[in-house]
């Protein structure tokens, strides 16, 4: 991307299917230097654009030129922002809720006049007498009530030559309509459809208030993160504690946290400790313990002690910012298999129109009435609207991508949520990602004293020296509380190890070659030592001046739940790779702890992504797993590239997926939501295809020959206005076998 290229959001009011994305797609992809997508779930535009050349703007006055309402998302996710989109949902779903109430207490008495003579109930003569006009009065209402119908269908077609649902709508129901009104006057028919008219539209308003309901629900995951952040923080400053808004933390200041108060903002421990429940963002269940110069995440929960830390990170910086930033950019990411259902759906709508004029025309021809004629045209065009079409795909992604958010998984994109199930390959770095990244004592081998006190005598020299081998010893020492004596005289000795004077003994402490130098036998733990070094294990030696007191083993210890995440891939049938730097001996022995088969070893971080080509050319599609720092480029060359933790700039920018715990099992979870996301998606999209498939060829009559069977418009109407009912309600099913 260059220095000129901005991605914005906007919100865009008025589309009302499938159809409607395709022409404002059009209308953003028409514009020079600007390309784009639009999400019908969420109701929002993706853009990106060339800023010197055009604004946010400008893109938004030409996308509302086509008949919809664009605006320009500012202020991301201000809590002022959060509370105009809640606000706006909630008057939406009242206002349905208002006309579809309203459309029913016309359309139910209205039915029991029209049909009710035919069930046999009496109707008051005077009922009887002025029966077409008590209808019509009856109707109209609930006409004008959906006037919006007529105006964004008909426009559609005027203005921009391109028919969207509302069209549909609004022709079967205008026909309807206006033949029953013709019928009244001129004939006093019996053979009046208002309340067809009125019905289809009571029935598809109370579709899109149900489907507005259900549609709040897929956006739980953001809603439920956004509820995460803290109001208020205590700031201290000229020594003075001040309760201020979080809006007003600055990078700098010094806040308190008290037990059971919610961290503000990001930032790193001044004084104190306490355990923090970390499990709102990252999904470990268990607390963590925090002290002096720990890092803490804003949203998360303090739990036991007071402490003050620094706000290093603010507003739309803080990792919850930039996991709602992720989570909201996938949602609203567009997955390929969506490609299909918009592109049906851009010429769906003009063969109905087709498909509805072509029945009306050949039942006519066929002597059929015209009001049997008119019955068909207007089931074909409301049983056909692609409202499921429109749905199918991104409330899935939405739901799956929460439910991934949920458990500490951030997907970046609707096309990596498609791809994570269909991995062939996976490679791993092994250092931090494999590996816990840190060296740490694995094994001790005393001689003639116990295991404590070799440990004591070896981190009492150590502790003088700054070799990572060194920090691992200190560390095992610390780990068990031991207390260290005092060491005089310490030297290192280049390539060998150390020496110091502890309790007026000289001790040493290095590799064999300083062993030899000595000349001290290390035969009493020569046999145990090199089984230790065959593992990839560095094993280190001590003694005094003429005694061996024993050796140590210091390694990378691979992490808890490596080999289950390693065996669980495995029976998915994966091959599986390990790739590092280390030599072949090191590397094959993590492998053969984690139960890995294939190792790339001795390859430079440059050379990384080569490996990750060379199996993609065999056809594989290839995940790559690292921290994301030196591994980015074979996460980028990945056809999915997940990193370990995060928080990171570099992680966020080359990985297509993030896992917040550093836990590999996730990866297996990140492919399973992957695999159960699109399954959801192929049911809905079948149901969706099937329905119109279906529903089309009845509602044109094609069982009247064989059975007598005429769809009434009505019943398509009621078929309609739930197919995008249901196509959400599988979709929501989705939070059962997650979240509960």
């Amino acid at each position: 991307m260059s220095f000129k290229e901005r991605t914005d959001q906007l919100l865009i009011n008025g589309m009302s299917c499938a159809s409607c994305v395709a022409t404002i797609e059009k209308a953003i992809n028409n514009l020079e230097g600007v390309s784009g997508s639009v999400n019908f779930a969420t109701k929002k535009a993706t853009i990106t654009y060339n800023s010197d050349s055009i604004s946010v703007e400008e893109i938004a006055k030409k996308i509302s030129e086509t008949g919809y309402v664009a605006m320009p998302i500012e202020g991301g996710h201000t809590k002022q922002f959060i509370d105009h989109e809640k606000e706006k949902q909630n008057s939406n779903i009242h206002s349905l809720k208002v006309k579809t109430l309203f459309s029913m207490s016309f359309s139910i008495p209205l039915m029991l006049i029209a049909m009710g003579p035919g069930f046999g109930l009496g109707l008051p003569s005077w009922v009887a007498q002025n029966n077409a006009w008590i209808q019509w009065a009856l109707t109209t209402p609930v006409i004008m009530i959906g006037y919006q119908f007529f105006t964004k269908g008909f426009m559609s077609v005027l203005k921009h030559k391109r028919a969207n649902m509302d069209t549909l709508v609004g022709l079967g129901v205008g026909a309807a309509y206006l033949y029953s009104l013709v019928a009244s006057v001129l004939t006093n028919s019996n053979h009046l459809y208002y309340e067809t008219a009125a019905f289809l539209i009571a029935f598809i308003l109370l579709g899109r208030w149900l489907e507005a309901i259900a549609k709040g629900k897929t956006s739980a995951a953001i809603k439920s993160l956004m509820r995460l952040r803290a109001k208020t923080a205590i700031v201290v400053r000229d020594g003075e504690q001040q309760e201020i808004s979080i809006d007003d933390v600055i990078v700098g200041d010094h806040i308190l946290v008290k037990p059971g108060q919610k961290i503000p903002v990001d930032g790193q421990i001044v004084d104190g400790k306490s355990t923090v429940d970390e499990s709102m963002v990252t999904g470990e269940s268990m607390p963590v313990e925090k002290s002096k110069d720990a890092q803490v995440i804003g949203g998360t929960v303090n739990k036991s002690g007071s402490f003050t830390y620094e706000a290093t990170h603010i507003g739309s910086d803080t990792m919850l910012s930039q996991i709602i930033k992720l989570v909201e950019s996938a949602q609203g990411s567009k997955a390929p298999i969506q490609k299909l259902a918009d592109t049906i759906a851009a010429y769906f709508v003009p063969i109905v129109l087709i498909v509805a004029v072509i029945a009306f025309g050949l039942w006519l021809a066929a002597g059929q009435s015209f009001s049997f004629s008119l019955t068909i045209f207007i089931s074909v065009l409301i049983i056909s609207c692609p409202c499921a079409l429109g749905l199918a795909t991104p409330t899935a992604v939405m739901v799956g991508t929460g439910i991934a958010a949920k458990t500490g998984i951030l997907i970046k994109s609707a096309e990596a949520l498609q791809t994570a199930h269909r991995i062939d390959a996976i490679i791993f770095d092994k250092t931090g990602t494999l590996t816990r990244g840190k060296p740490s004592v694995t094994d001790s081998l005393p001689v003639n004293l116990s295991e404590n006190d070799l440990l004591r005598l070896s981190a009492s020299l150590d502790a003088h020296s700054e070799h990572p081998l060194a920090e691992a010893i200190v560390q095992a020492a610390k780990n068990r509380s031991l207390s260290f004596a005092p060491c005089n005289d310490f030297d290192s000795i280049t390539g060998q190890g150390v020496k110091g004077r502890i309790e007026n003994q000289l001790h040493f402490l290095g590799n064999r070659r300083l062993m030899g130098t000595l000349g001290i036998s290390i035969e009493p733990v020569s046999n145990k030592a090199e089984a230790l070094e065959s593992q990839g294990k560095t094993v280190v030696f001590v003694s005094t001046d003429t005694t061996l007191l024993g050796a140590i083993a210091i390694a990378d210890t691979i992490k808890d739940n490596s080999s289950h995440a390693i065996n669980d891939l495995k029976a998915r049938d994966m091959d599986i790779y390990m790739l590092t730097g280390d030599n072949e001996k090191t590397a094959q022995a993590i492998a053969n702890q984690c139960g890995i088969q294939h190792v790339f070893a001795n390859v430079l971080p440059s050379e990384k992504a080569d490996k990750v080509k060379s199996l993609q050319t065999k056809g594989l599609k290839v995940a790559m797993v690292g921290d994301g720092i030196n591994d980015a480029p074979a996460l980028a060359q990945a056809d999915i590239g997940i990193a370990m933790g995060a928080g990171t700039d570099i992680a966020m920018e080359s990985a297509d997926i993030v896992l917040i715990k550093d836990d590999l099992r996730d990866v297996v979870s990140a492919m399973d939501i992957s695999g159960f996301t699109m399954r959801k998606i192929k049911q809905n999209l079948f149901w969706a295809f099937a329905y119109n498939t279906l529903g089309i060829p009845v509602a044109a009559g094609a069982l009247y020959p064989l059975s007598g069977f005429l769809l009434n418009p009505m019943i398509a109407g009621v078929a309609m206005a739930f197919s995008s009912v249901s196509v959400l309600g599988n979709t929501l099913l989705m939070n059962r076998k997650y979240l509960n």
